[in-house]
Parts: structure tokens; C-alpha cells; sequence
């Protein structure tokens, strides 16, 4: 058994509440275990100077963790100046894997921008984060139909992101903070609803590990994604 009692093969309980900004084309609150996340997705009626006027779009995603989402408090990036590395790291991942799924050109020349805000971090935030980034993009998505801004959903597929790694050489499922800070292997995976691979991000951080156990946690994340497309479906579909 693990830290919360779960079994290797178990998630956390992950709840998505959409609708959760007014304000917002698209929102979904992501809840998986301790690991909260706020998507929000906007529309805006312009594209980068590479696309203009190659009738394209574009999606990408900003990142950021709230101080005290962490046991101890992180400065805001905001007073150094400029986002770390890792955050930089982790926005590009969400968007690269928002655009792996959407048809840019069915877009139009608008971009969708998804701020994903860290409110409590027990690790697996960036795959928290794609998880419910994909639910805002398709309710601001649906959103710009039914204005008649577009015709088609242009959305070809979904996607879903969850941790696996090798916690004391049992391979374990969507692993939580104190999990993943001693995991022997710890491994990030993102996929479609196809069963596609779009990012796999794998590092053994003291044994190097091999075949049989690499496919071991594949097919774990792949089973906890298919569950996290279910749960996308429900949320954003109702």
C-alpha cells in the first residue's frame, strides 16, 4: 500500500468542475487528489506575426504556481524578473500537446491562450494541468460555434496527461509529491484519446531502468488516461 493507501495501480480521485470563471471563454478547476489546478482558456482575435495571414491558428498555454501552493513558499517569478526554467518548460509541454490535438487551420486566424494556475501543488501539477486544459480549449472551442465564429469543432481528438514512476522498484500510478520525490524512475506521460503518444518524458534518477519495466509503466499510464478521458468527457460534455 502507498502513502494515501492506494493501490500501485490506483489514481487519486480527480474531480473537474468547469464553468468554475465567469469571466473566462472556457475554465475547468482540476482536482487530482491534492494537486489543484485552475485552466482558464481565452480567445483572442489575432495569431503570431509567423501566422498572419496563412488563415492559421494557434493555441499555447501559460503556467504559474501560487506561493503558498507549495509547503514552503516560492517567490512569484513576477519579482525575478522573468519565469524559470521549468515553468517554461512545463507551458510549452501543455501547449505543444493542446495543439497536437487541434486543427489550426479549422481555427481560423484567432489563437486560444490557457493560463494554468498551480492553487495546490502535491505533484503531477504539469500533468494536472494538460488534463484540464484540454477541458477549458473545448468549452471555448464550443463556445466559438455557437457564435457562429466557426463551423466545425476543430478539435480531432482529446488528450490526457498522468505520472507513473518506480517508487522502491513497484511501479505505481499518478504518483503524489512524496512519491515522486523518491522515486527511483518517475515518468510523465501524454496521450490522446486514440492512444496516441504525444510526450513521454521518462528519468531514472538512480538506477537506470529497462524494456519490461518501461512498458510495465506505459501501460499503467495508458490505463489512467483512458480513465482521465472519461472523466474529461463527462466534465466538459455533461
Amino acid at each position: 500500500m502507498r502513502a494515501d493507501n492506494r493501490k500501485p495501480g490506483e489514481m487519486r480521485p480527480v474531480e473537474i468542475v468547469t464553468g468554475y470563471l465567469m469571466t473566462a471563454e472556457g475554465s475547468a478547476l482540476i482536482k487530482v487528489g491534492n494537486t489543484h489546478v485552475l485552466c482558464a482558456a481565452t480567445v483572442e482575435d489575432t495569431v503570431p506575426q509567423f501566422l498572419r495571414n496563412t488563415r492559421r491558428g494557434w493555441v499555447t498555454a501559460e503556467y504559474s504556481m501560487l506561493p503558498r501552493a507549495t509547503a514552503k513558499r516560492t517567490p512569484r517569478e513576477i519579482s525575478k524578473g522573468r519565469p524559470s526554467g521549468r515553468t517554461q518548460e512545463i507551458q510549452r509541454l501543455i501547449g505543444r500537446s493542446m495543439r497536437a490535438v487541434v486543427d489550426l487551420a479549422g481555427l481560423g486566424e484567432r489563437t486560444v491562450v490557457i493560463d494554468c494556475d498551480v492553487l495546490q501543488a502535491d505533484g503531477g501539477t504539469r500533468t494536472a494541468s494538460i488534463t484540464g486544459a484540454y477541458v477549458a480549449l473545448t468549452i471555448a472551442l464550443r463556445r466559438l460555434m455557437e457564435f457562429g465564429a466557426i463551423k466545425t469543432m476543430p478539435l480531432r481528438d482529446s488528450i490526457a496527461a498522468t505520472s507513473v514512476g518506480l517508487v522502491g522498484g513497484v511501479p505505481m500510478l499518478d504518483l503524489c509529491y512524496e512519491e515522486d520525490s523518491q522515486a527511483d524512475v518517475d515518468m510523465n506521460v501524454v496521450m490522446t484519446g486514440a492512444g496516441r503518444f504525444v510526450e513521454v518524458q521518462a528519468t531514472a534518477e538512480h538506477v537506470p531502468f529497462d524494456d519490461e519495466q518501461m512498458a510495465r509503466l506505459i501501460a499503467l499510464a495508458r490505463g489512467g488516461i483512458a480513465q482521465l478521458i472519461e472523466i474529461q468527457k463527462k466534465a466538459a460534455h455533461g
